[in-house]
Formats: C-alpha cells, sequence, structure tokens
C-alpha cells in the first residue's frame, strides 16, 4: 500500500472502474489519503451470442496460443467453459496475457502464463510474440475492442480467431451517479483503459455535463487510453508507469 502523501490529502479522485474492479484501486487511494469517489460507468454483461465462443471452447487443443487481454476476459472464459462441462487444458495453447492483473487472474484460474509483455499494452504483446506464422490463435476479449492484435498476426500469417467474452455497458444509474459526485469538488479522474474514457464520456452526455470537465485533471494509467483522452480533448496531467493499478494510484500521488 502507498504511504499517505500531505499533498494528497483530502484530495476527491473520481473511479469509474466497474463496481466488482473499484477495490484495489479505491484501497489504495484511500491509504494514500486521497478520498475516492466511484461512479461505475462500465459492468461487465454477456455477449451477444456464446455460439463462437462455445466452438471456439470446444476445440481449445487445436490452438497454439490463447491470448487474454483482460482479467474480465479470463473470468467470463473460465466461467463459460464450467457452464459448459468443458475442461479447459492448462498447457495446450500457450497462454498470454496482457498486464500483471490479467496474469494473475489466469494463474489463479489454474493456467501457465507463457508469456506477459513486459509493456502492459497490445503493441508489446505483439513484440514479444514471433514465428507465429502458421500459428493459431484464440483471442479472448470484449465485444468492442481495437483490432490491431488480430490485425496485426494474421498480417505475420498467423490464423486468428477472435471471440467475444463479455461486452462492457453502462449501468443504468450512472448519469444521476455522477451529476451527484461531480456536485462536490472532484480534483482528478482516472481512467484505466480506452473504454473507460469514451464511456464517461458518454455518461457525461446523457447526464447533461460538459465533457471534459472543467478543472478536473486526467490521470491515466497508459499510453492508449492517453491517446484516447487527447482524442476528447482531455490531454492527461500524469500517465502510470508501470501501466497498472499501483502505477496509476503513484501517478496520482506526484500529480499533487
Amino acid at each position: 500500500m502507498p504511504v499517505s502523501s500531505p499533498g494528497i490529502t483530502h484530495k476527491r479522485i473520481l473511479v469509474t472502474r466497474a463496481a466488482h474492479q473499484a477495490g484495489k484501486l479505491s484501497e489504495g487511494l484511500r491509504a494514500a489519503g486521497a478520498e475516492p469517489v466511484e461512479v461505475p460507468i462500465l459492468e461487465i454483461r454477456p455477449p451477444a451470442s456464446y455460439a463462437p465462443i462455445d466452438t471456439a471452447l470446444l476445440d481449445i487443443e487445436s490452438y497454439d496460443w490463447l491470448i487474454f487481454t483482460s482479467a474480465n476476459a479470463v473470468q467470463a472464459v473460465v466461467e463459460r467453459a464450467a457452464l459448459c462441462g468443458i475442461t479447459l487444458p492448462r498447457s495446450q495453447p500457450q497462454l498470454a496475457a496482457i498486464g500483471k492483473a490479467t496474469a494473475e487472474a489466469a494463474r489463479h484460474a489454474g493456467f501457465t502464463v507463457a508469456l506477459t509483455p513486459r509493456e502492459y499494452v497490445a503493441e508489446s504483446l505483439l513484440e514479444s510474440l514471433s514465428n507465429t506464422e502458421g500459428q493459431r490463435i484464440l483471442l479472448a476479449r470484449a465485444a468492442i475492442a481495437r483490432d490491431l492484435i488480430p490485425d496485426t498476426l494474421r498480417a505475420a500469417g498467423a490464423i486468428v480467431d477472435v471471440v467475444d467474452a463479455y461486452q462492457n455497458a453502462i449501468p443504468h444509474d450512472a448519469p444521476e451517479k455522477l451529476r451527484t459526485a461531480l456536485a462536490s469538488r472532484i480534483d482528478a479522474a482516472t481512467f484505466t483503459s480506452s473504454s473507460s474514457v469514451t464511456h464517461l464520456a458518454e455518461v457525461a452526455r446523457a447526464a447533461g455535463i460538459a465533457f471534459p470537465f472543467a478543472g478536473v485533471k486526467a490521470i491515466s494509467i497508459g499510453p492508449i487510453t492517453s491517446g484516447t483522452l487527447r482524442e476528447h480533448g482531455w490531454p492527461p496531467a500524469s500517465e502510470a508507469d508501470p501501466h497498472d493499478i499501483p502505477g496509476l494510484i503513484a501517478a496520482v500521488m506526484s500529480e499533487f
């Protein structure tokens, strides 16, 4: 846990993670002396259809690599396999996980993680994966995500199946919660993904609130999220390094 810093004491920090994921970030901010203000703008819902993921899981051992891009994807795949009575192999295919939290979730589920890229972004994963020509790769991810990974792997000659493991959706009560949070002072807003930026912008529009928020610092978890913030006219005041939750907490502390 971070050591409390006088500069961050009583600063109100907006936390927009899904309700079941906000704990680690909020606890770290609270330990540093800040006041986390939780407004979940994402919730995890089932994919539009289970058919693609079920088909892939039934043929899972035919793949050379299984790539997880989030802990949510790990949980969704494991839960779906259990519901369908499918036993997931632990060594074949090899498993790649983007990010420390994703790797931890995979190990907790019983997988052996063969590859975690140095940087917790898709570009670093692609640098780490080599000689994929002719290999079959299964990518389990959110329904709406960048196509950088599958497009690049296919260009390198890999056979890539992309399945929607879950959907990110906006909770119905998010606009009202955001109005309530902004009625009092907010010093900074944390962003853990590009979708957290786009979803907060959508929630703000629904709430009738100008976006970006005037006088509020944006703290980004990494370069892709920072790029999305800039596209929305909200250049980040700080960016986490490393690109994980502890790094994000450290970035908030350094800003104050």
